[in-house]
Protein backbone atom coordinates (compact mmCIF):
# COMPACT_ATOMS: atom_id res chain seq x y z
CA UNK A 1 0.00 0.00 0.00
CA UNK A 2 1.62 3.57 -0.78
CA UNK A 3 2.26 6.01 1.90
CA UNK A 4 0.12 8.88 2.17
CA UNK A 5 0.68 12.45 3.36
CA UNK A 6 -1.57 13.14 6.65
CA UNK A 7 0.64 15.82 8.30
CA UNK A 8 3.02 14.57 10.90
CA UNK A 9 3.08 15.01 14.33
CA UNK A 10 5.27 18.11 13.84
CA UNK A 11 3.20 19.33 10.91
CA UNK A 12 -0.41 20.41 10.81
CA UNK A 13 -1.87 19.86 7.55
CA UNK A 14 -5.12 21.09 6.90
CA UNK A 15 -8.05 18.55 4.86
CA UNK A 16 -7.30 20.63 1.39
CA UNK A 17 -3.41 20.26 1.61
CA UNK A 18 -3.29 17.01 2.25
CA UNK A 19 -5.55 16.03 -1.01
CA UNK A 20 -3.23 18.97 -3.00
CA UNK A 21 -0.43 16.55 -1.99
CA UNK A 22 -1.45 13.33 -2.12
CA UNK A 23 -3.05 14.18 -5.58
CA UNK A 24 -0.01 15.50 -6.87
CA UNK A 25 2.01 12.49 -5.85
CA UNK A 26 -0.48 10.05 -7.08
CA UNK A 27 -0.52 11.74 -10.94
CA UNK A 28 3.47 12.39 -10.86
CA UNK A 29 3.40 16.26 -11.02
CA UNK A 30 5.08 18.92 -9.44
CA UNK A 31 3.31 20.34 -6.59
CA UNK A 32 3.41 23.82 -6.47
CA UNK A 33 2.67 25.44 -3.31
CA UNK A 34 1.91 29.32 -3.07
CA UNK A 35 1.11 31.52 0.17
CA UNK A 36 1.75 33.97 2.18
CA UNK A 37 5.63 34.15 3.59
CA UNK A 38 6.25 32.31 6.93
CA UNK A 39 2.94 29.81 6.15
CA UNK A 40 5.29 26.46 6.16
CA UNK A 41 5.60 26.13 2.58
CA UNK A 42 9.46 24.79 2.81
CA UNK A 43 8.89 23.39 5.77
CA UNK A 44 6.22 20.85 3.97
CA UNK A 45 8.49 19.58 1.54
CA UNK A 46 10.73 18.58 4.96
CA UNK A 47 7.04 16.93 6.51
CA UNK A 48 6.01 15.37 3.05
CA UNK A 49 9.50 13.50 3.27
CA UNK A 50 9.32 12.56 6.25
CA UNK A 51 5.76 11.26 5.93
CA UNK A 52 6.71 9.24 3.10
CA UNK A 53 10.22 7.90 4.32
CA UNK A 54 12.04 9.80 1.11
CA UNK A 55 15.06 11.21 1.28
CA UNK A 56 14.78 14.89 0.67
CA UNK A 57 16.95 16.98 -2.12
CA UNK A 58 16.26 20.95 -1.57
CA UNK A 59 17.54 24.04 -4.42
CA UNK A 60 17.28 27.26 -3.48
CA UNK A 61 16.36 29.24 -5.47
CA UNK A 62 17.87 32.61 -5.80
CA UNK A 63 17.93 35.88 -8.29
CA UNK A 64 20.69 34.91 -9.91
CA UNK A 65 20.10 31.26 -10.21
CA UNK A 66 19.92 29.46 -13.93
CA UNK A 67 18.47 26.24 -14.71
CA UNK A 68 21.39 24.78 -16.01
CA UNK A 69 22.68 24.59 -12.04
CA UNK A 70 20.03 22.37 -11.63
CA UNK A 71 20.83 19.88 -14.16
CA UNK A 72 24.71 19.79 -14.37
CA UNK A 73 27.81 23.09 -14.56
CA UNK A 74 30.76 22.06 -16.99
CA UNK A 75 33.21 23.46 -14.93
CA UNK A 76 36.05 24.65 -18.01
CA UNK A 77 38.15 26.74 -16.16
CA UNK A 78 39.24 23.95 -13.71
CA UNK A 79 39.48 21.71 -17.15
CA UNK A 80 41.72 24.43 -18.38
CA UNK A 81 44.06 24.90 -15.18
CA UNK A 82 44.81 21.16 -15.00
CA UNK A 83 45.46 21.31 -18.46
CA UNK A 84 48.29 23.77 -17.93
CA UNK A 85 49.70 21.51 -15.13
CA UNK A 86 49.91 18.53 -17.37
CA UNK A 87 47.13 16.56 -15.38
CA UNK A 88 46.30 12.93 -16.96
CA UNK A 89 42.39 13.56 -15.79
CA UNK A 90 42.03 16.28 -18.33
CA UNK A 91 41.21 13.69 -21.21
CA UNK A 92 38.44 12.55 -19.13
CA UNK A 93 35.76 15.70 -19.50
CA UNK A 94 33.33 13.87 -16.99
CA UNK A 95 36.21 14.89 -14.02
CA UNK A 96 34.31 18.41 -15.17
CA UNK A 97 30.92 17.89 -14.85
CA UNK A 98 29.49 18.83 -11.55
CA UNK A 99 25.62 17.60 -10.89
CA UNK A 100 23.00 19.51 -10.37
CA UNK A 101 20.08 18.79 -7.52
CA UNK A 102 17.60 17.08 -10.56
CA UNK A 103 20.48 15.33 -11.43
CA UNK A 104 21.24 14.29 -8.14
CA UNK A 105 16.96 13.57 -7.71
CA UNK A 106 17.11 11.70 -10.66
CA UNK A 107 19.69 8.95 -10.36
CA UNK A 108 18.77 8.77 -6.06
CA UNK A 109 18.01 5.02 -5.53
CA UNK A 110 15.30 4.84 -3.59
CA UNK A 111 12.23 8.09 -5.09
CA UNK A 112 13.44 11.60 -2.88
CA UNK A 113 11.63 14.64 -2.64
CA UNK A 114 12.85 17.65 -4.54
CA UNK A 115 12.43 21.02 -3.00
CA UNK A 116 12.52 23.43 -5.56
CA UNK A 117 12.52 26.58 -2.75
CA UNK A 118 11.28 30.08 -3.92
CA UNK A 119 11.45 29.80 -7.91
CA UNK A 120 9.63 33.19 -8.24
CA UNK A 121 13.23 34.68 -7.35
CA UNK A 122 14.44 33.39 -10.27
CA UNK A 123 14.79 34.78 -13.93
CA UNK A 124 11.56 34.61 -15.41
CA UNK A 125 12.42 32.66 -18.18
CA UNK A 126 13.46 29.95 -15.56
CA UNK A 127 10.66 27.96 -14.79
CA UNK A 128 10.00 27.38 -19.04
CA UNK A 129 13.74 26.30 -18.84
CA UNK A 130 12.61 23.46 -17.04
CA UNK A 131 9.53 22.88 -18.53
CA UNK A 132 10.69 19.64 -20.70
CA UNK A 133 13.36 18.06 -17.64
CA UNK A 134 10.39 18.46 -15.35
CA UNK A 135 7.90 16.82 -17.98
CA UNK A 136 10.09 14.27 -19.41
CA UNK A 137 12.35 13.85 -16.28
CA UNK A 138 15.30 13.13 -18.67
CA UNK A 139 17.95 14.82 -19.83
CA UNK A 140 20.97 15.18 -22.04
CA UNK A 141 24.73 15.94 -21.05
CA UNK A 142 25.79 17.41 -23.88
CA UNK A 143 29.82 17.09 -23.14
CA UNK A 144 29.27 13.57 -22.42
CA UNK A 145 26.21 12.43 -25.28
CA UNK A 146 25.12 11.03 -21.86
CA UNK A 147 20.97 11.15 -20.95
CA UNK A 148 20.18 11.53 -17.88
CA UNK A 149 17.03 9.60 -16.92
CA UNK A 150 14.85 9.36 -13.46
CA UNK A 151 15.39 5.71 -12.43
CA UNK A 152 12.75 6.91 -9.32
CA UNK A 153 10.25 9.64 -10.81
CA UNK A 154 10.80 12.30 -7.50
CA UNK A 155 7.81 13.68 -5.71
CA UNK A 156 8.76 17.76 -6.97
CA UNK A 157 7.76 20.20 -4.46
CA UNK A 158 8.07 24.17 -6.07
CA UNK A 159 7.45 27.17 -3.40
CA UNK A 160 6.54 30.68 -4.00
CA UNK A 161 5.78 33.78 -2.89
CA UNK A 162 4.66 35.27 -5.52
CA UNK A 163 6.67 37.87 -5.95
CA UNK A 164 6.12 37.45 -9.78
CA UNK A 165 3.57 35.63 -12.31
CA UNK A 166 4.60 32.17 -13.52
CA UNK A 167 4.25 31.15 -17.34
CA UNK A 168 1.40 29.49 -18.37
CA UNK A 169 2.80 26.71 -19.85
CA UNK A 170 4.72 26.02 -16.36
CA UNK A 171 1.66 25.96 -14.33
CA UNK A 172 -0.24 23.98 -16.91
CA UNK A 173 2.20 20.76 -15.47
CA UNK A 174 1.88 21.69 -11.93
CA UNK A 175 -0.81 21.06 -9.66
CA UNK A 176 -1.34 24.07 -7.72
CA UNK A 177 -2.18 24.57 -4.20
CA UNK A 178 -2.27 27.82 -2.28
CA UNK A 179 -1.30 27.84 1.88
CA UNK A 180 -4.87 30.26 3.06
CA UNK A 181 -3.48 31.97 6.20
CA UNK A 182 -4.49 29.78 9.24
CA UNK A 183 -7.64 30.28 11.04
CA UNK A 184 -7.78 30.97 14.77
CA UNK A 185 -8.55 27.36 15.03
CA UNK A 186 -6.12 25.80 12.91
CA UNK A 187 -3.28 28.82 14.36
CA UNK A 188 -3.60 27.09 17.63
CA UNK A 189 -3.53 23.92 16.80
CA UNK A 190 0.16 24.82 15.12
CA UNK A 191 0.58 26.50 18.82
CA UNK A 192 -0.25 23.31 20.78
CA UNK A 193 2.78 21.37 18.40
CA UNK A 194 4.78 23.71 19.07
CA UNK A 195 4.38 24.75 22.61
CA UNK A 196 2.26 22.15 24.16
CA UNK A 197 2.66 23.26 27.78
CA UNK A 198 2.14 27.06 26.58
CA UNK A 199 -0.36 29.02 29.20
CA UNK A 200 -3.94 28.54 27.39
CA UNK A 201 -4.63 31.62 28.19
CA UNK A 202 -1.25 33.32 27.00
CA UNK A 203 -2.54 31.81 23.69
CA UNK A 204 -5.79 33.19 23.71
CA UNK A 205 -4.41 37.12 24.37
CA UNK A 206 -1.39 36.35 21.68
CA UNK A 207 -3.51 35.26 19.59
CA UNK A 208 -6.35 38.44 19.76
CA UNK A 209 -3.45 41.00 19.41
CA UNK A 210 -1.98 39.07 16.39
CA UNK A 211 -4.51 38.95 14.13
CA UNK A 212 -5.49 42.51 15.76
CA UNK A 213 -2.46 43.36 14.18
CA UNK A 214 -2.74 41.82 10.77
CA UNK A 215 -5.87 43.67 10.22
CA UNK A 216 -4.45 46.54 10.59
CA UNK A 217 -4.72 48.64 7.28
CA UNK A 218 -1.30 50.11 5.43
CA UNK A 219 0.63 47.46 7.03
CA UNK A 220 3.64 46.97 4.80
CA UNK A 221 4.69 43.40 6.39
CA UNK A 222 1.87 41.66 8.58
CA UNK A 223 3.51 39.03 10.94
CA UNK A 224 3.22 35.41 9.65
CA UNK A 225 2.81 32.25 11.59
CA UNK A 226 6.21 31.88 12.13
CA UNK A 227 6.66 35.34 13.98
CA UNK A 228 3.49 34.45 16.06
CA UNK A 229 5.32 31.45 16.84
CA UNK A 230 8.78 33.33 17.75
CA UNK A 231 6.67 36.15 19.93
CA UNK A 232 4.83 33.38 21.72
CA UNK A 233 8.33 31.63 22.19
CA UNK A 234 9.86 34.77 23.31
CA UNK A 235 7.03 35.61 25.98
CA UNK A 236 7.48 32.22 27.73
CA UNK A 237 11.21 32.69 28.23
CA UNK A 238 10.54 35.93 29.29
CA UNK A 239 7.76 35.19 31.76
CA UNK A 240 5.52 38.10 30.42
CA UNK A 241 2.15 36.89 31.54
CA UNK A 242 -1.32 37.42 29.62
CA UNK A 243 -2.28 40.47 30.89
CA UNK A 244 0.34 42.22 30.34
CA UNK A 245 -0.09 41.52 26.41
CA UNK A 246 -3.00 44.43 26.69
CA UNK A 247 -2.39 47.63 28.23
CA UNK A 248 -4.68 49.25 30.45
CA UNK A 249 -5.71 51.00 27.36
CA UNK A 250 -7.59 48.53 24.64
CA UNK A 251 -6.50 50.95 21.81
CA UNK A 252 -3.27 50.32 22.76
CA UNK A 253 -1.61 48.60 19.79
CA UNK A 254 2.29 47.84 20.65
CA UNK A 255 2.75 44.67 22.34
CA UNK A 256 5.51 43.62 24.02
CA UNK A 257 8.64 42.73 22.42
CA UNK A 258 6.84 43.72 19.16
CA UNK A 259 10.38 43.10 17.37
CA UNK A 260 9.24 39.49 16.90
CA UNK A 261 6.15 40.49 14.96
CA UNK A 262 6.92 43.86 13.28
CA UNK A 263 9.96 44.07 10.65
CA UNK A 264 10.11 47.15 9.92
CA UNK A 265 10.26 50.67 10.86
CA UNK A 266 7.55 52.01 9.21
CA UNK A 267 4.82 49.88 10.76
CA UNK A 268 6.23 50.29 14.10
CA UNK A 269 6.09 54.18 13.37
CA UNK A 270 2.45 53.40 11.88
CA UNK A 271 1.11 51.84 14.94
CA UNK A 272 3.00 54.08 17.19
CA UNK A 273 0.67 57.35 15.70
CA UNK A 274 -2.29 55.21 15.70
CA UNK A 275 -1.79 54.58 19.36
CA UNK A 276 -1.46 57.87 19.73
CA UNK A 277 -4.17 58.87 18.11
CA UNK A 278 -6.43 56.38 19.75
CA UNK A 279 -5.38 57.60 22.83
CA UNK A 280 -5.58 61.36 22.26
CA UNK A 281 -9.40 60.31 21.13
CA UNK A 282 -10.37 58.32 23.85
Amino acid sequence: MKKRFEGTKDYVATDDLKIAVNAAVGLERPLLVKGEPGTGKTVLAEEIAKALDAPLLTWHIKSTTKAQQGLYEYDAVARLRDSQLGDAKVHDISNYIVKGKLWEAFTHPVRPVLLIDEIDKADIEFPNDLLLELDRMEFVVYETQETVRAEHRPVVIITSNNEKELPDAFLRRCFFHYIKFPDPDTMRAIIDVHFPDVQKRLVKEAMEVFYELRDVAGLKKRPSTSELLDWIKLLMIEEIPAEALRSGDQKDLIPPLYGALLKNEQDVHMLERLAFLNRRNS
